[in-house]
């Protein structure tokens, strides 16, 4: 298991919690669309912070589950998924 989720890890849990497809490349391109765009609401977005905090047995920030884009939640996930490293 890796330090950092990847854009391909964010768009596996992405169907695999909220139901929503979409391809990693599409996800990459669309990196600063907002996830209402991509059809991932509030509660989608807690699925995914849920997920991850199961992972990894850390809690996530609790504002990524407000975050507005896929940039937006990587950056913080994946800088508290460093600074707990």
């Amino acid at each position: 298991m890796s330090d950092r989720i990847t854009v391909e890890e964010l768009a596996e849990l992405m169907k695999k919690s909220a139901g929503i497809t979409v391809a990693s490349d599409d996800l990459q391109r669309q990196y600063d669309i907002g996830f209402d765009a991509l059809g991932i609401d509030s509660l989608g977005l807690l699925g995914i912070v849920g997920e991850l905090e199961n992972r990894y047995g850390t809690p996530m920030p609790p504002d990524a589950e407000r975050s507005k884009t896929p940039r937006q939640f990587l950056d913080q996930v994946n800088s508290a998924l460093l600074a707990g490293a």
